[in-house]
């Protein structure tokens, strides 16, 4: 199992943050788009790194076309030595209208389109083939010389999916080269739904999942603060109707309800006293270092082929992890 960091918000913290996930054995490091970009730092942790996997965990989709993400992540892969990994996600509605004033609807279909599109993009740049995309999202018929980068001796990069839901995880099977699995889910809805909707969507392209990378953000807490954090997260989380399926398969839905309507009104501290503690046992692995890694093992091994350890507010160093690394290793 690959093991996974997470750079701090912005650069300012970019290089020291990457150096010190390579040095404490970590396979990648990944940025993540709220307050900041989620490309420019992983140009600097790619400049001070040798070995780590890079990649935004992940960039809005919706917020971009697929031209303006194809250049950047084929420039961050070339820069990179070929390390690049594309994390992207869909978002919901309101942020995509409201935050960013794009376009919103059929977002597993959209979704589907924008991986195309990219491909069609990166092959016209690599191959020489004429850019010829034409879809009911997005259109992509011009390419002059000018603007074509020479061939890029890595290829494209990998292109890994956010996926809760049971239409884009297929779409992600069926499209994308790995999955990123919301910290917001469980075992069971791991085994039960992701993978084999995953499998699905590979079928559906006639592949295997031979080489498709699934990869699951962990919730971890190692001191009562990390577990309030926690707690607050699936909460806030568990509001979002999206993310229902993953309550409804446990009959727990009825919370989404609660905390949906509870979200409206501002009672976040209110919500995270009412995860149960089954929910919160179902999602969530506190302990030592020791008893996670044995937990986490337990539970993914032969699920999971990369794992980053969430830990909800101020994104601490990869440092902070280091130990966990090294039992997750033994």
């Amino acid at each position: 199992m690959k093991l996974d960091a997470r750079l701090r918000n912005g650069m300012t913290h970019a290089i020291d943050d990457a150096k010190a996930a390579e040095e404490a054995g970590f396979d990648g490091a990944w940025s993540t788009e709220n307050q900041h970009d989620p490309f420019l730092p992983l140009a600097l942790a790619a400049e001070h790194t040798e070995r780590l996997d890079l990649g935004p965990s992940v960039a809005i989709a919706f917020a971009r076309t697929p031209m303006t993400v194809a250049v950047q992540a084929n420039d961050l892969h070339r820069f990179s030595g070929g390390r690049m990994h594309l994390g992207l996600g869909s978002q919901i509605r309101p942020h995509i209208t409201k935050r960013f004033s794009m376009e919103w609807s059929k977002p597993a279909d959209r979704m589907r389109e924008f991986v195309q599109a990219l491909h069609a993009i990166w092959n016209t740049w690599n191959e020489g083939t004429p850019l010829k995309f034409d879809g009911d999202f997005y259109t992509h018929t011009l390419m002059i010389p000018a603007f074509t980068p020479p061939p890029n001796p890595h290829g494209p990069p990998k292109v890994v999916l956010a996926a809760v839901g049971p239409m884009m995880t297929e779409v992600c099977g069926e499209v994308a080269d790995g999955i990123q699995a919301h910290p917001f889910t469980t075992e069971r809805y791991l085994r039960e739904v992701t993978l084999p909707r995953l499998e699905a969507g590979r079928a559906i392209a006639g592949k295997t999942m031979e080489g498709f990378d699934v990869g699951m953000s962990v919730f971890v807490a190692m001191n009562d603060e990390e577990i309030a954090g926690v707690r607050k997260q699936i909460s806030f989380y568990g509001s979002t109707p999206a993310y229902r399926p993953v309550l409804d398969l446990h009959g727990w839905g009825e919370l989404q309800t609660e905390w949906n309507a509870m979200s409206k009104q501002g009672s976040w501290d209110a919500m995270a006293q009412m995860v149960p503690d089954e929910v919160f046992d179902a999602m969530a692995v506190v302990g030592t270092p020791k008893e996670i890694a044995t937990e986490l093992h337990r539970r993914y091994d032969g699920l999971v082929g990369r794992m980053r350890f969430n830990v909800p507010g101020d994104t601490p160093s990869p440092s902070r992890f280091a130990e966990l690394v090294d039992a997750m290793r033994a």
